[in-house]
């Protein structure tokens, strides 16, 4: 198109806004209309010799102006209107006086805080020389390897030490599981109702996402077979064990099905496990029926406390120098000093400690749940941090959102999750972490009353 012919060669900086203003310009003269597709990141890149992540920042800024929209699987597309946010979550700033039931956080008191001062008390006289000189990965976390087999074996898997890639968290790990499993263009399948940040991680990678229909347990083998027979599928990244938006956990021969389904149609699978051992009596994970093809990864964030951004990704042998690759080159290394208080919190005793305290917290705070929506169906699971609520069939999603915000609770949209129509979607997410028992229970017993109430435009702005 003439537009990219006109970009300059030099621009002010930075040069995503620069490049988004250009765009804007297009859209606000009619030489982009409704329904133009954009380039892909990379081709628009190349065309304007810059660097496929200014493009990416550029269409971001897009989006938050509501002037583009990307369809997963087919593109970037100029929007009709203002795009609706597609976090699940209040965004920072505007929580205010709400009861934030919107973001999935682990219950947090002062037993966090005294664990995390005692640690960096203990590490100001102790800590290792490699935390704070090593520039190498391998020189700076190869002594807290043994820590890291411990505490995945307390997750239910046994590895090797040399699959093992420390991370700086689930995200970290999630990103570098699908560089290394899955090219631009190749097919990624999901649970239909799916992790909220794989959905524009997949279109910055230009993969194809798709949904698998789902039952009690989560994906059903049948569905995911017929994809297969119809299409050649790369990878399935798939999160069994509750932490899925539906709070669905996945039975020991269901894993196997799958196991055996990526066998079978030759696709590797991600395993996203963040919660780790938070869920009681739950089968071992799917990376235990084939470790060959599974990465697998969990983290500390959840379970023990946000402050703790360190995580495991376990990589299936024959692909650890293609996943370290990527691990360079997009976080280089964990920090030392977050893997050294792991360490020292799996060897002393603290992270069983404040594991215990989590599942107390929560099995609490989901009989508080169930209490608040007695009569109501909701899905749910043991010790988990959110539940499922279906809305009645006179309700929208975005009218009890607003409704709910405007009596001052602020819960996620169903359709934040959704891989593809999310019109669909006829249901909220509701987070039991993250504020005090008497406000959680405050805010469930609103949303309660709302549930059961006839539906109402809400006539207030927030």
């Amino acid at each position: 198109m003439t537009i990219w012919k006109a970009f300059p060669k030099t621009i002010p900086r930075p040069a995503y806004r620069s490049l988004a203003d250009l765009i804007s310009d297009a859209i606000d003269k009619g030489d982009l209309r409704v329904g133009d597709r954009l380039p892909t990141h990379r081709e628009l890149a190349y065309q304007l010799d810059l660097s496929v992540q200014t493009i990416s920042r550029a269409y971001d800024e897009l989006i938050r102006r509501g002037l583009i929209e990307g369809q997963v699987g087919r593109g970037t597309f100029v929007s009709s209107g203002p795009a609706k946010s597609n976090w699940p979550f209040v965004p920072a700033g505007q929580d205010g006086q709400f009861i934030d039931l919107s973001i999935l956080k682990p219950v947090t008191a002062q037993i966090h805080r005294d664990r995390m001062s005692g640690a960096l008390a203990e590490l100001a006289n102790s800590i290792a020389d490699t935390s704070i000189f090593s520039f190498k990965p391998s020189t700076a976390l190869q002594p807290f390897k043994k820590s890291a087999l411990v505490w995945l074996e307390r997750c239910g898997l046994a590895c090797a030490p040399d699959s093992i890639i420390m991370t700086n968290g689930a995200t970290s790990a999630m990103t570098t599981a699908l560089m290394t499993a899955a090219n631009a263009g190749d097919l990624v399948l999901t649970e239909a109702m799916c992790h909220h940040t794989l959905i524009p991680l997949a279109r910055y990678l230009d993969l194809r996402l798709e949904g698998v229909p789902l039952d009690a347990e989560g994906i059903m083998p049948d569905e995911l077979e017929k994809i297969c027979r119809s299409k050649p599928v790369k990878t399935l990244y798939t999160m069994p064990s509750g932490l899925n938006p539906l709070a669905l956990m996945m039975g020991m021969e269901r894993r196997r099905a799958l196991a055996a389904l990526a066998r079978k149609y030759d696709f590797t699978i991600i395993e996203n496990d963040a919660w780790g051992p938070l869920q009681p009596d739950r089968p071992p994970p799917i990376a235990s029926f084939a470790p060959e093809r599974t990465f697998y990864f969990t983290s500390f964030t959840k379970c023990l406390l946000p402050g703790l951004r360190h995580g495991y990704l376990v990589v299936p042998d024959l692909l650890t120098s293609a996943a370290a690759n990527r691990h360079l080159v997009t976080d280089w290394v964990a920090t030392p000093i977050m893997a050294e208080i792991a360490s020292m919190f799996i060897e002393n005793g603290t992270a069983d400690e404040l594991l215990s305290w989590q599942m107390s917290a929560l099995a609490r705070r989901n009989k508080i749940a169930a209490a608040a929506l007695d009569g109501i169906p909701f899905g749910s699971s043991p010790n988990g941090m959110h539940v499922w609520l279906p809305l009645p069939g006179a309700w929208t999603e975005e009218a009890f959102v607003a409704n709910a915000r405007q009596k001052g609770v602020a819960v996620a949209p169903g359709s934040a999750f959704a891989v593809s129509d999310p019109a669909a979607s006829h249901n909220v997410r509701i987070c039991l972490g993250g504020m005090a028992e008497a406000a959680l229970e405050r805010g469930l017993e609103l949303i309660a009353r709302l549930h059961r109430s006839p539906p109402e435009p809400a006539l207030l702005a927030f």
